[in-house]
């Protein structure tokens, strides 16, 4: 059997920022580290946080006044960063830097007058903080059907912001849709909102063209992960998520000849080795990796961690 890994895949550099968040908040201030809402959308992630000290919450009134507090890659609304300041948590800001750029973009349209139409999931957390951070009317759509149904005149100043997660083809639509109906929207360059969701998505689309199936390695409640396995779906090739090997399906890759491995942006490398060795137990396998992106973007820690070692 052939298996062709996707380049590139798994981690980007926001996830990466946050995780190396935590473990050195465990390592400077001891356990426990509480952290708001799961880190990133990944069970073994999160697990292997938690069995270093990490103590994870939703709420921050199950936080003791005083306790260092981490806030999660997917970011938080404003009222949340005003309740850990009334309780007195040290708090450290693992919100990605490219979702932070979009809070930044949609506090700017609004403080120009315009009403603010946030291309999201409904529920989904990265959502709820953006529009938690939004001074001014805010309204959230997540296809073309919500577009129609604005009840706004046709006049009404706009501006749009998009979930991180979705990338400039998941937006395309509802974009144009938009532009449509209203005669006075902006919004920003699309195309640079969120270069790691952009180039999975890539990979995906080139890789689909070389398998029988595809395997995303992923959590079911990481939206970009569960983006990446319609997008091989969409390509003609049955598509299948998956947190780890143990939950590989022997009937999905009967009979393909090769088979074609990926992992969202929250899923880490050693849980797509374990699907490879899931793959091995099966039938004797030929690895390769796609040609692709070799991405070496870093952001910064938090001025307080960035001189500690991991």
């Amino acid at each position: 059997m052939r298996v062709i890994l996707a380049q590139p895949r798994g981690f980007c550099a926001g996830v990466v920022r946050a995780i190396d968040i935590v473990e050195r908040a465990l390592q400077q201030y001891g356990t426990p580290v509480r952290v708001r809402h799961e880190i990133v959308h990944n069970k073994a992630v999160v697990d292997g946080l938690r069995a270093k000290g990490a103590v994870f919450v939703e709420q921050l009134d199950a936080v003791p006044p005083g306790a260092v507090t981490v806030f999660s890659a997917h970011g938080v609304g404003r009222a949340v960063e005003a309740e850990a300041r009334a309780r007195g948590l040290r708090v450290l800001d693992a919100t990605c830097p490219l979702v932070g750029k979009v809070h930044m973009q949609g506090r700017q349209y609004a403080a120009a007058g315009r009403v603010v139409i946030l291309i999201g999931h409904a529920g989904h957390a990265e959502v709820e903080g953006t529009m938690g951070q939004i001074d001014g009317r805010v309204l959230l759509v997540q296809n073309e059907r919500d577009v129609a149904a604005l009840d706004l005149p046709a006049d009404t100043p706009l501006a749009y912001v998009t979930q991180t997660t979705l990338s400039v083809d998941d937006t395309r639509g509802v974009i144009a849709a938009l532009q449509r109906r209203f005669h006075d929207i902006v919004g920003p360059n699309v195309s640079d909102i969120c270069y790691a969701t952009q180039n999975r998505q890539r990979a995906v689309r080139a890789l689909s063209g070389l398998v029988d199936v595809l395997l995303v390695v992923g959590a079911p409640n990481s939206s970009n992960a569960n983006r990446l396995r319609e997008i091989g779906n969409e390509s003609g090739i049955p598509s299948y998520l998956l947190a780890d090997g143990g939950e590989l399906d022997p009937a999905w890759v009967a009979g393909a000849t090769a088979v074609g491995i990926t992992a969202g942006a929250s899923a880490p490398e050693a849980m797509v080795g374990h699907v490879i060795d899931a793959l091995r137990a099966l039938a004797p396998v030929e690895l390769s990796t796609m040609d692709g992106i070799e991405e070496r973007v870093e952001f910064r820690l938090p001025s307080e961690l960035a001189g500690r070692a991991a």
